[in-house]
Formats: structure tokens, sequence, C-alpha cells
């Protein structure tokens, strides 16, 4: 494959992925609506694509790096293990310790 076809589906799939950001909270006015709520999967996949969206909500505001709209410790839970994967946990720095 060439350099060109690499970096061209790399950006797409870029581009596919920052459509799963989470954006901002439209029921924070009105907390008693039922919504569509952020649960585990929601956020392992929100912490997964952190970085990407961290780089998009700086030029936008509409984008957000935390679904305010969650139901609690299951969706951190997710969050905290999708940024765990994405950035390696805590496995790299053990590894390059000499042993």
């Amino acid at each position: 494959m060439s350099k060109w076809f690499t970096i061209v589906v790399s950006i797409l799939i870029l581009i596919a992925m920052m459509g799963c950001a989470p954006g901002p909270n439209g029921l924070d006015s009105a907390p008693d609506e039922k919504g569509d709520v952020a649960g585990f999967w929601r956020g392992l996949w929100h912490g997964f694509i952190l970085l990407f969206t961290f780089i998009v909500s700086l030029f936008k505001d509409t984008v957000t790096v935390y679904e305010v709209h969650n139901n609690g410790n299951w969706y951190n839970l997710g969050y905290l293990l999708g940024v765990m994967m994405f950035f390696g946990g805590g496995g790299a720095s053990r590894r390059s310790c000499g042993r």
C-alpha cells in the first residue's frame, strides 16, 4: 500500500470516530426528563476517544470530553477503562524499567 492511501484511510477513520463524540447536555435544564442516558459501553467508547475529542473540543463548543447525562458509576468505570485502554494503563512504564 502506498503512503497516501494509509494517510487517507487514517483521516477517514478519525472523522468517523469524531461522529461518536459526546456532545453538550441538552437535558441539564430539565433533569427530571428521561433521555438517552450514557451507560458503561458509551463511557468505554468516550474514554477510548478522549484524545481526539479533546482536540476537537478546543475548536468547537458543541463537543465535550465527558457526557454529563450518564448513569453514574457504570459510566465512570467504562470511561476510566477506555482511557486506560487507549493510553496503555500503567503497563508501558513498567516495561521500561529495564527488567
